[in-house]
């Protein structure tokens, strides 16, 4: 069993040489984990609240007792979970909150049965104190600007064919940043996870010239940008697309004019009154039509003036 500082346990996986375990709760893991890492509860969130009560009330001892009473069933599905995903070649990756008890524990396990065991130094509240600290870190940004359906998603994608460094915040976040950002995609990630998968992206493009990013609002359906890579996106130079309204209707048409009718008015009642009653009203009564063409040139006009809006005042800051 060996036991590696963030930098280093990240590097390993990068490699693929680790298959990651969160021995931590339920609870504790749907707030954040490490970036490809399975759950792996030494308790469940009951039994570790039970857990913590015995040791505040009763001592170390007494607790450490009926934890060992409550692990002794799981043991063999814990080495059959490991099995299940571990590749051949790759070591047992273990982390809980602080790298205490609870990864010693699973790990002393997992190496009695003989996987290679490694343990990530300081735990998961190391690596969030790492996750945080890269939104800090100066980079050289790019940012593909340019009004709603002008193309952006897609000169990223070809910009990183072309072997750049790109990053997808919409598609990280599993939102298009839109009042229609939703359709298609999957629930969003919680907070945590959004930035931990960020900044783990962040780090594996550390020696990268610059990256590219898409112009974004700060929020991205209920995420946020993390602050210290958004003040960078701010000072950051803008390549704006320029692309005639027609063929961003076409790209809009394209994108969402496959969703039902249901589902769009949802999407046009979440602007509702920022589109204002009357186009709000022409844009319902185009999409009644079955005219999604006419609904996406109604909603351009709304997300044109504010982009416009954001773009001066971004060209204002620049100036002062």
């Amino acid at each position: 069993m060996i036991t590696l500082p963030v930098e280093e346990f990240l590097a390993e996986h990068e490699r693929g040489r680790l298959c990651i375990f969160d021995v931590r709760s339920p609870a504790e893991y749907a707030r954040g984990s490490l970036p490809g890492a399975a759950s792996l509860p030494l308790f469940d969130d009951n039994e570790r609240a039970l857990v913590g009560q015995i040791y505040h009330t009763h001592g170390r001892t007494a607790a450490l007792k009926r934890g060992l009473e409550l692990v002794r069933p799981k043991m063999r599905s814990f080495i059959e979970s490991v099995e299940a995903r571990l590749i051949a070649g790759q070591a047992v990756g273990l982390y809980c909150w602080r790298g205490g008890m609870r990864s010693a524990s699973v790990a002393w396990l997992m190496e009695f049965y003989g996987f290679e065991v490694v343990l990530l130094r300081g735990g998961y509240k190391a690596f969030r104190r790492f996750a945080l600290a890269q939104f800090n870190v100066p980079r050289t940004l790019l940012i593909v600007g340019g009004c709603t359906g002008a193309g952006k998603t897609a000169m990223l994608r070809h910009l990183a064919a072309l072997g750049e460094a790109t990053f997808d915040l919409e598609a990280l976040a599993h939102h298009r940043g839109s009042a229609f950002g939703a359709l298609g995609m999957t629930s969003q990630p919680s907070q945590q996870n959004f930035e931990n998968t960020l900044a783990f992206e962040l780090w594996k493009s550390r020696t990268a010239k610059r990256i590219w990013l898409e112009d974004e609002s700060r929020r991205i359906g209920a995420l946020m940008i993390p602050d210290g890579l958004w003040k960078q996106m701010l000072t950051a130079p803008i390549l704006a697309l320029d692309v005639p309204l027609e063929q961003r209707i076409e790209r809009l048409v394209n994108d969402y004019g496959s969703y039902s009718i249901e589902e769009l008015f949802q999407c046009l009642a979440g602007i509702r009154d920022r589109l204002g009653a009357e186009r709000y009203t022409r844009a319902l009564t185009a999409l009644r039509a079955g005219n999604v063409q006419e609904v996406a040139r109604l909603a351009l006009e709304y997300y044109d003036k504010a982009y416009r809006h954001s773009y001066r005042k971004r060209a204002e800051r620049d100036r002062g």
